[in-house]
């Protein structure tokens, strides 16, 4: 496998989805490191921000992405935490882990739902339903769950970003 392509829940989800879902566009494989690394540089005004730190997977409506944050120093990229990054300087960890947002997905929660700019949808896609099954059974709960237990494990996400834009330092 290599460095850009999805572990195989993300590219089974994008089969089944046809790449939309839960107001998102799901992209085919991950954004190259040094595109997204300039794309980071530019988001915080900053030359000397690295932003491979994150694998991004999905854009949603308004510009923003949703990736991976690589904070889990050795593990896998199923088990690093789920986060947002919004076109505006929105900030928000979706999800623990992949499989957790995989389950945020079936519920169909997007990612101002995590900032509480929203309410949690109170639906199910039985589509997405059927790939966190297959692919993430144990990391099924609620999304307000899901949402907490991001928030708890992840509290610095906010302050990690903003020490590397040059616009809030």
């Amino acid at each position: 496998m290599d460095e850009l392509e999805f572990p195989p829940m993300l590219a089974d989800l994008v089969r089944v989805t046809g790449r939309l879902v839960a107001d998102l566009e799901l992209f085919e494989r991950f954004g190259h490191p040094d595109e997204t690394a300039q794309w980071f540089r530019s988001w915080t005004d900053n030359d000397e921000a690295d932003g491979r730190e994150f694998r991004l997977f999905a854009m949603e409506g308004g510009g923003g992405f949703v990736g991976l944050w690589l904070v889990r120093e050795g593990r896998p990229l199923t088990e690093q935490p789920v986060v947002f990054v919004g076109s505006e300087g929105e900030l928000a960890v979706m999800a623990p882990d992949l499989g957790s947002y995989l389950w945020l997905l079936a519920y169909g929660v997007h990612p101002f739902v995590a900032l509480g700019e929203e309410p949690c949808p109170t639906g199910t896609s039985p589509e997405v339903v059927a790939v966190a099954e297959r692919h993430a059974p144990r990391a099924r709960r609620g999304p307000e769950e899901i949402l907490e237990l991001a928030r708890e494990e992840f509290p610095r996400f906010r302050e990690h970003v903003d020490a590397q834009d040059a616009n809030r330092r």
